[in-house]
């Protein structure tokens, strides 16, 4: 028989309520900080990483020029500029053409006609028209890169905006100069990862950046005032060109 008074059961009742609850809230909390673990993606980056870049570089010579030249004529009616850029453009590239450059290789880039403002009145009026047409050639032959401005501008071109050189393939090119980028990185990321102790573990990522088109070589009027005359050919030096590939590595480190 029991002699446990009733003050007495309702207390130990309450404490075992009390047990019973605070381990349920206990459980919750535990299961809520669980939570966020179990919903983790198991493809993340993992935490230790070591991020670098590489760059390869090759300097080729070119087989390949595009050269920019045309004509920009102001006429006193909208007419006959047109019809006078047309007429000059019609002899420069017969001009070219006879230098054995192919049709297709022959674009036209710019064909423009504005009206040309006298400022000084009020309100301002137009005193005239100008008119440009602007051809891209392709030069296979380097050796004719000087001849063809030489041409054009013989045949009355006024303009010789630009010249740019660069590989009609650079596959190959491109293929060593990215093998040069990641042996670079590699290298960087080795004496990294030497001087802190660890070592590299694996790749997570690579990233290459676009090889950067050569830039034209620009040339204008001068170009175009030594075309005219004939004692002094234009002299055109192809150079050398570089084919440059930037590549970005993250590697696993432990």
């Amino acid at each position: 028989m029991s002699t446990t008074s009733e003050p007495a059961r309702q207390a130990r009742t309450r404490w075992l309520a009390g047990g019973v609850t605070a381990g349920l809230l206990g459980a919750m909390l535990a299961g809520a900080s669980l939570a966020p673990v179990a919903a983790q993606d198991p493809s993340a980056e993992p935490d230790h990483t070591l991020s670098v870049s590489g760059t390869g570089s090759v300097s080729v010579k070119p087989d390949v020029a595009d050269v920019t030249v045309g004509v920009t004529i102001q006429r006193d009616t909208a007419g006959g500029a047109a019809s006078d850029a047309a007429n000059v453009m019609d002899a420069v590239i017969t001009a070219i053409k006879g230098l054995g450059i192919a049709e297709e290789d022959i674009q036209t880039t710019t064909l423009s006609l504005s009206p040309v403002y006298d400022y000084d009145d009020t309100p301002y009026r137009i005193v005239g028209y100008t008119a440009s047409n602007l051809v891209t050639v392709t030069v296979r032959d380097l050796s004719q890169t000087g001849p063809v401005i030489d041409a054009a501008t013989a045949a009355g071109a006024t303009d010789v905006n630009s010249i740019s050189f660069r590989l009609q393939d650079q596959t190959a090119a491109e293929t060593e100069a990215r093998e040069m980028a990641v042996l670079a990185a590699r290298a960087k990321a080795d004496t990294i990862a030497t001087a802190a102790g660890t070592e590299i573990t694996g790749i997570i990522s690579i990233a290459e950046t676009n090889a950067p088109v050569p830039m034209p070589v620009y040339y204008g009027d001068m170009a175009a005032e030594a075309g005219r005359d004939a004692s002094a050919p234009t002299p055109v030096l192809a150079g050398t060109i570089e084919v440059r590939v930037d590549v970005s590595i993250v590697y696993s480190i432990p």
